[in-house]
């Protein structure tokens, strides 16, 4: 014990060694890192983090207390501390441009991403059937096309991508919102449930599959490789997100085992960890680099992830056959790898939604067009997602909680506005201000509708499986 606590001091002392002498090297020289003192660009950065996460933590805990989701009460804060502008407060106007804050945005709705892979699995969905791979279908084919219907109606002098965009958005289910209203109530294990919560997971799958179409396309157009919507180009994009999501299945099956096998050789701790993140960033990259969204390679990343891969590798100490369960034989405790993936999801994935908040121009909202379509744009929603319910032939489901489950968009939802308000065509956003801030109301709505809904359609009558 006190040769490791010297190696570790022996360690803190060389390292503030080293950094003191790269701060006094870059003060002498007049550089940036000199001028804005000791700590340098971190500071800013400090700051804006301290102040992100603390908003975060008391909306979360505000909307808790209403029985409604945390993620509601994040994205709230943001949109509060983004238009304080309207208060003549604008100290915090820099941090929707900040370069380092997006950065880190973008990497938590990649961890966000990841844990929803590994909340399924692909055994999982080949047991959920017909029915709900086809309530799945329904609710991504209505919402899409009423989506782009009421984009055409209120945006007639958009471009068909804006409006392909907006149906695409509307395809969204957040299937954590409504797995956590199944379980609070007691209604997890029911034949309703075993549906909606399969729908859902395929419903992400397909909803990633469009948005990487319509991303694809809105790229290839802006960038000028493509004049139109063309056929070709929607097929190709089809079939490069088809081939990497199951490429990605394949070879995961082939490569994982061993390289979990190979990292039970390795004497550090945290090897399972970061074995796991590894498998996230690299597929995340590549689904980058072959014109897909990065979250697609992320959602992958966490489905591949099977407990299968990891259980017989014995320097990992991987207890039974528990969905991923196992003790790092180099650190203490036994553990999921949801648990392991959780603190640094609570420390990124909020600056995600705060984000997503500040970027919400309430000043929209003095228009009652933006508030129209906001308003028409959310029963689209919610009808849309109705369409779920027409799969189930079996008059003894509960086919209304069915489609009422499969409503809320969530940080789904978020995630494809977001992605929308950084695509540019002739150096226009497809996803303008306004537009964007109908989106984000919609969003709240189904969020804030649904657990109400579904708790009194589940409780009147559902039936075990």
């Amino acid at each position: 014990m006190r040769l490791l606590t010297g190696k570790r001091l022996l360690l803190s002392v060389a390292a503030v060694g080293v950094y003191g002498a790269y701060s006094l090297a870059m003060a002498s020289s007049g550089g940036e890192e000199g001028s804005a003192g000791h700590g340098g660009p971190v500071m800013e950065i400090l700051v804006e983090l301290v102040i992100i996460l603390l908003a975060a933590k008391l909306g979360g805990d505000l909307f808790e207390r209403f029985k409604a989701p945390a993620v509601l009460g994040e994205l709230v804060m943001g949109i509060v501390l983004g238009n304080l502008t309207l208060f003549g407060i604008d100290a915090l106007e820099p941090f929707k441009h900040d370069m380092a804050l997006q950065v880190m945005a973008e990497l938590g709705v990649i961890i966000l991403l990841f844990q929803v892979g590994l909340e399924s699995t692909v055994s999982e969905m080949m047991k959920v059937g017909l029915v709900s791979f086809m309530a799945a279908t329904f609710g991504i084919i209505a919402p899409f096309f009423l989506g782009w219907g009421v984009g055409v109606w209120f945006l007639p002098e958009a471009s068909i991508y804006v409006h392909l965009f907006i149906g695409a958005t509307l395809t969204a289910t957040s299937v954590g919102i409504t797995a956590r209203v199944l379980k609070d109530i007691g209604k997890i294990n029911t034949r309703e449930a075993k549906i909606i919560l399969g729908a859902a997971v395929i419903d992400d799958i397909l909803g990633l599959v469009i948005l990487a179409v319509v991303t694809g396309v809105i790229t290839a157009v802006g960038s000028g490789a493509g004049e139109g919507l063309q056929s070709g180009m929607v097929l190709w994009i089809i079939a490069k997100a088809v081939l990497f999501i199951v490429g990605a299945l394949i070879i995961g099956q082939l490569v994982v085992p061993h390289l979990f096998k190979f990292g039970s050789r390795l004497k550090v701790s945290g090897v399972f960890l970061s074995l796991s993140l590894l498998i996230c960033f690299t597929l995340a990259f590549i689904a980058g680099e072959v014109g897909l969204a990065p979250i697609v390679g992320a959602f992958a990343g966490g489905l591949i992830l099977e407990e299968a891969h990891f259980r017989d590798c014995k320097g990992l100490g991987v207890v039974g056959l528990d969905k991923g369960r196992f003790h790092d034989s180099k650190g203490p405790g036994i553990h999921h790898l949801e648990e392991l993936i959780q603190p640094i999801a609570i420390f990124l994935v909020p600056i995600f939604f705060v984000r997503m908040g500040m970027l919400v121009d309430l000043s929209t909202f003095a228009n009652i067009e933006v508030l129209g379509f906001a308003a028409v744009l959310t029963i689209a929603a919610i009808v849309g997602k109705q369409a779920c319910s027409l799969a189930v032939f079996d008059k003894t489901t509960n086919r209304i909680a069915i489609g009422l489950g499969m409503i809320p968009r969530g940080e789904v939802g978020l995630i494809f506005a977001g992605i929308g308000a950084q695509l540019t065509i002739a150096g226009a956003p497809v996803i303008d201000s306004a537009t964007y801030s109908a989106v984000v109301i919609m969003v709240i709505l189904t969020t804030l509708v649904t657990p109400p809904a579904l708790v009194a359609s589940m409780r009147r009558n559902s039936r075990p499986t």
